[in-house]
Parts: structure tokens; C-alpha cells; sequence
């Protein structure tokens, strides 16, 4: 690809960087925030300030539907659209999902209430301190404990130990992953393969108990995104499959209940060319003095042998600097991309250099990471089009 010279790069501020609103309007707040209507103890103050109490709760997470893809395909999703202004309480403001804005992250936040600073969780793949190998936090390669890794309780657990009736209903397959341990234990997993069987059984698990908190999850929105991108017909497809099963849940409510659709990050389609995929593995410039590179596409993390890290700073941030934020640890800690704060176990987890896309861009890995580097769709950075995710509510 064709990039100016070093001299004339003027990088993109960091103070420019939409941070996620942790503490008022995050996917971290939202269980919180719902069992403190219940009356769990320890989470006294509801978070996001607009949503009104209810007995039963249901968080209906769909993966990869962001608010800008949402609004963008009513005539794909008529059920989905005519709740845009029900979201977050009735302002029709979208939720942020944190960074990066991926699933392992996301769904850690949801599941523990906290941002990933804490939970520990931040990002697609991640440096384990202990081992100095990098770790997949999503299929969780390789092999960690998990309660070391993430040692909080889940919001799930804590509301199960006050009595609340608390169940996650997904795909059979989820049920033993260490991501589920972590993230989404707590209470009973109920399995069901199809999308339709899982509506009816959370419907059913919302009617349980005289306070519930039930968990549902659809994957392929993300999938197809992935795949074949957000201007597919097979997207297309998904969402307005996604959109059935929503109205299905929702026309089951039982009384005293509130529905909430959302989802753990949007998506953008990045073009295949070289302009759009900057190749790590063919670009000596990026590779100087790298051990590893993590992340995905649109959130690196970056560790550099040891004695470079000035060095690997000062290089991605000339040679990207117009198209990426992108930060030291610090300064991305202090900017409070993660967070208000992060623990000490997660310090070195974090990318020596953190680079997060501003453009229409993504840095691909060829040769380590072939079948991430072929994705359509892709999201991870703090772009409106990533970030931004629906809060959509239905009472009964």
C-alpha cells in the first residue's frame, strides 16, 4: 500500500477516541442495573438511570447487531425497528459495548457487570503474563483455569444466591465452555438448538419464578456478517430471522416482565484491498521488534521484545497514525479505554501498544491468522458503526 511519508503524518488525537460510557450507559451496567430492581444485594444503585424496575427480566443478546446496522435495515427487521424508541428507557439512545468490541469481551461484561479493565477479558486474543503465549479468550486456547483467569461472580450467580429464579437459555453447545463459566454461569443452563425452541423456553423460564433473570443468545447475525458481510443477502437473511424470534419472545412475556434486545457489538465491512488490509506479516516496518501480535483486525495489541516498546510505539504510530488510534498501555489505560481502572492481573494482558481503527481500515495477519484475515465483516475498535448497540424494550 501507498502511505506518506513519516514527516507529513499528523496522528489522530486520543482524546478524539469515543471512550464507551462505563458507569452510565455500558453493556457492563445493564444486568446490574436490573438486579438492583430486584433487590440483589451488593447492587444497591441502578446504573442506567432510565430503565424502570420489573420483576422478570430478559436480556435477548444477538451477536453482531449494532444500532447502526439496525436502523439501517427496517424494512429487514419491522419488529426490531418499531422498538428503536423504546431503547435504553425510552430515549432512543443506544447502549456503547466497550472495548474492543468484541464477543468475549462483550459477554463478559454483560455477564460479570464490569468493564474489562476488571474482568479481565480484553480482547480477541491477549498475552497470558504467565506463560507468554497468546491466549484466545473466545474458544480459550490455550488451556487456562478459568476462575484464575476471571475470578469475579457473575451477576447471574450473585442473583441466583438471593433467590432470584436466574437461567441462561443458548445453544447446547455453549453449556461447558470455560467463555460460559466465566462469563454467563450461575443459576441453570437450559440448551436448545433452534432459535425458535429457545424463545419458547426462555418465555417459559421468565414465568418461573416471581423474580427472574433470563439470558438468550443468537449467533448467526454475527456469522453470516463474518462470512459473507453486512451487505450480504445471507446478513439480510439472518436479521429478519432474528426479527421473528424477537416478536416470538416478546408476544410470550408473562406478566410484570421486561424484554431487552441488544447485542455485543456492530460490524463494518472492510474492502479487499490493500489500501483497506494492511498486512502485518508482509510489512517489515509494523513487524520491528513485535513478539506477538493480538487482537483482531480493528483492535491490535502489540508486544513488543523486550527493550523496544518506544520503538514499536513511535513506528506504528507514524506508519498508522492517520488511520488508527493508537496508544501505549498507559495512555490507553489513562484515556479509560478498559475502563475506570484496571486490575493488576490484567495490566500485562494489555498490548504493549494498542492500535484501534478510526478508519474504514483493519490490520490482517495473512500468514498467522488466515482465517481472520479472509472475514468480510469485521468490528473491534470504538467506531459509532461498532460500538453503538441497541437497548430495545418490550413490558408486559
Amino acid at each position: 500500500m501507498s502511505l506518506p511519508a513519516w514527516d507529513d503524518v499528523e496522528p489522530i488525537a486520543l482524546d478524539t477516541a469515543p471512550v464507551p460510557a462505563y458507569g452510565s450507559g455500558s453493556l457492563a451496567d445493564l444486568l446490574p442495573t436490573l438486579v438492583a430492581h430486584q433487590g440483589v444485594p451488593g447492587y444497591e444503585t441502578p446504573v442506567i438511570a432510565e430503565l424502570a424496575p420489573a420483576d422478570r427480566n430478559c436480556v435477548f443478546l444477538i451477536d453482531g447487531l449494532g444500532w447502526e446496522q439496525l436502523k439501517a435495515h427496517p424494512g429487514e427487521a419491522p419488529f426490531l425497528t418499531s422498538l428503536l424508541a423504546s431503547s435504553r428507557g425510552g430515549t432512543g439512545q443506544p447502549l456503547t459495548a466497550g472495548f474492543p468490541a468484541t464477543t468475549a469481551t462483550s459477554l463478559a461484561s454483560v455477564g460479570t457487570g464490569l468493564p474489562p479493565g476488571a474482568h479481565g477479558l480484553p480482547g480477541y486474543t491477549v498475552r497470558n503474563p504467565a506463560t507468554g503465549e497468546l491466549m484466545n479468550q473466545l474458544r480459550w486456547n490455550p488451556w487456562t483455569d478459568p476462575r484464575a483467569w476471571q475470578p469475579y461472580p457473575t451477576v447471574f450467580q450473585r442473583a441466583h444466591d438471593a433467590g432470584v429464579h436466574t437461567a441462561q437459555v443458548s445453544s447446547p453447545a455453549f453449556e461447558s465452555t470455560p467463555l460460559t463459566k466465566v462469563a454467563l454461569s450461575g443459576g441453570s443452563f437450559r440448551g436448545k438448538l433452534s432459535g425458535e425452541d429457545r424463545m419458547d423456553l426462555a418465555a417459559q423460564q421468565l414465568a418461573a419464578g416471581d423474580r427472574s433473570l433470563v439470558y438468550t443468545y443468537y449467533a448467526e447475525v454475527d456469522g453470516k456478517g463474518h462470512r459473507f458481510g453486512i451487505d450480504s443477502d445471507a446478513w439480510r437473511g439472518q436479521l429478519m430471522y432474528v426479527d421473528r424470534l424477537a416478536q416470538r419472545l416478546a408476544e410470550q412475556l408473562p406478566p410484570r416482565s421486561a424484554l431487552y434486545v441488544t447485542a455485543d457489538h456492530g460490524m463494518i465491512d472492510i474492502p479487499f484491498d490493500e489500501n483497506s488490509r494492511i498486512d502485518f506479516d508482509e510489512d517489515w516496518e509494523l513487524r520491528a521488534g513485535v513478539a506477538h501480535l493480538g487482537g483482531e483486525g480493528r483492535a491490535r495489541h502489540v508486544y513488543a521484545v523486550p527493550g523496544a516498546v518506544n520503538d514499536v510505539l513511535t513506528v506504528w504510530r507514524e506508519v498508522l497514525g492517520e488511520q488508527f488510534w493508537v496508544a501505549s498501555r498507559d495512555e490507553a489505560i489513562a484515556a479509560g479505554w478498559f475502563g475506570p481502572h484496571v486490575d493488576q492481573r490484567v495490566y500485562e494482558r494489555l498490548g504493549d501498544v494498542i492500535a484501534a481503527a478510526h478508519d474504514d481500515v483493519a490490520i490482517i495477519a495473512s500468514e498467522r491468522e488466515p482465517k481472520e484475515s479472509s472475514l468480510v465483516g469485521m468490528h473491534g475498535s470504538m467506531t459509532p458503526v461498532e460500538q453503538l448497540v441497541p437497548l430495545l424494550e418490550v413490558r408486559s
